[in-house]
C-alpha cells in the first residue's frame, strides 16, 4: 500500500487565503449565544433578536433612540478632579485621563435637552464604560444642575441610571452626592415638575440608595440587575441560597419596588405618553408641543 507524499511544503488552502471578517462586525448574545451582525443589534434597539437580551449601552444611543434631533448638551465643561491624591493600582488623576481618552466621555453621566415627540425633556444617562457608572462629585454636580434647569424652564427630568455605585477614589466626597441630589430632587417635587428613574443593568449602591428610587415613577428595562449590594455579598452574609431571579427588575416589580418594565423599542413612545399624562394632570409642568407654542405666540 502506497503513501502520498507532499512535494512542497506550506501549501496554502483557499480557506486559508479567505479574509477574515472586519472586526466588531458580529455580536454574540451573551445570554442566548446566537450570533447576529452589529446592525441587526442596533437597527433592534440594540437588543438581541433571538432572545431579546438588553446590551448595554451608553448615554449617546440613549439620546438617539429618545429624542427627535440632536440635543443640546448641557454642563459638559464640568470635570472631576484628585482631591485626595488617591492611587491604587494606579493614581486617580491618570485613570481619569485615561478614562477620558478611551471613553470620549467627560465623566459617568452625560446631560442633554432635546425633544421627545415634539416635547422637551431633559436627559440624564450614565455611562458604565466610564469607572463603572461610578457617581462621584461631577454626577452629583450635573444632576444638581440639571435640575435647577429644570426648575427655572419647567422642563421634566428623566435619569437613566447604570452605575456600580459610589466612586471609591473620591471616598467621602462620592457618598456626600447621595444627600446632595434627593435634596435638590425634592424641589422638583415640591414645584409639581415631573422627574422619572429609569434604571438599566445594572443599577446598584449608592445611585440604587438615593436618586435612582425617588422617580414620581420608577421603572426599568427587562431583567435589569437592581439593588445595594450585590447578590455574593448578601449571600455570604445571610447564609442562605438566595430566590431565583433576586434583585432582577422583574423580581422588584413583583415586590412594589418598580411602576413598570419597559422594553426599549418601546421606551421613546412611553416617556411620550408620560409627558402627555402628567401635563394632562394639570400641573402645568410640561411645556406645550413646538406647534402649540407657536400658535399661542402668535
Amino acid at each position: 500500500m502506497g503513501w502520498f507524499k507532499r512535494l512542497k511544503e506550506g501549501i496554502q488552502t483557499a480557506t486559508r487565503n479567505k479574509k477574515e471578517a472586519p472586526e466588531g462586525l458580529w455580536y454574540q448574545c451573551k445570554q442566548c449565544k446566537a450570533t447576529c451582525t452589529r446592525r441587526e443589534l442596533r437597527e433592534n434597539f440594540h437588543k438581541c433578536p433571538s432572545c431579546n437580551y438588553h446590551v448595554r449601552i451608553g448615554s449617546r444611543d440613549y439620546f438617539e433612540l429618545l429624542f427627535d434631533t440632536q440635543p443640546e448638551e448641557l454642563f459638559g465643561e464640568l470635570r472631576s478632579k484628585d482631591i485626595l491624591g488617591f492611587v491604587d493600582l494606579k493614581p486617580y488623576a491618570d485613570r481619569l485621563a485615561e478614562t477620558m481618552r478611551k471613553t470620549e466621555l467627560t465623566d459617568a453621566i452625560t446631560v442633554a435637552k432635546g425633544k421627545v415627540n415634539k416635547r422637551p425633556l431633559v436627559v440624564a444617562a450614565m455611562d458604565f464604560n466610564f469607572i463603572g457608572g461610578s457617581m462621584g462629585s461631577v454626577m452629583g454636580e450635573r444632576i444638581s444642575r440639571a435640575v435647577d434647569h429644570c426648575l427655572e424652564h419647567r422642563i421634566p427630568l428623566l435619569i437613566i441610571s447604570k452605575s456600580g455605585g459610589a466612586r471609591m477614589m473620591e471616598s467621602a466626597f462620592s457618598l456626600m452626592q447621595m444627600a446632595k441630589t434627593s435634596a435638590k430632587l425634592t424641589l422638583m417635587a415640591k414645584a409639581g415638575i415631573p422627574y422619572f428613574s429609569l434604571m438599566t443593568d445594572p443599577t446598584t449602591g449608592g445611585v440604587t440608595a438615593s436618586f435612582a428610587m425617588l422617580g414620581d415613577l420608577n421603572f426599568a428595562e427587562p431583567n435589569a440587575l437592581i439593588g445595594f449590594a450585590g447578590p455574593r455579598v448578601i449571600k455570604e452574609t445571610i447564609k442562605r441560597e438566595l430566590p431565583e431571579g433576586f434583585q432582577t427588575a422583574e423580581s422588584l416589580l413583583e415586590n412594589g419596588f418598580l411602576d413598570f418594565i419597559v422594553d426599549r423599542k418601546d421606551l421613546k413612545e412611553r416617556i411620550s405618553d408620560l409627558l402627555t399624562l402628567f401635563d394632562s394632570a394639570g400641573n402645568g409642568a410640561v411645556a406645550q408641543p413646538i406647534e402649540q407654542e407657536s400658535e399661542e405666540a402668535g
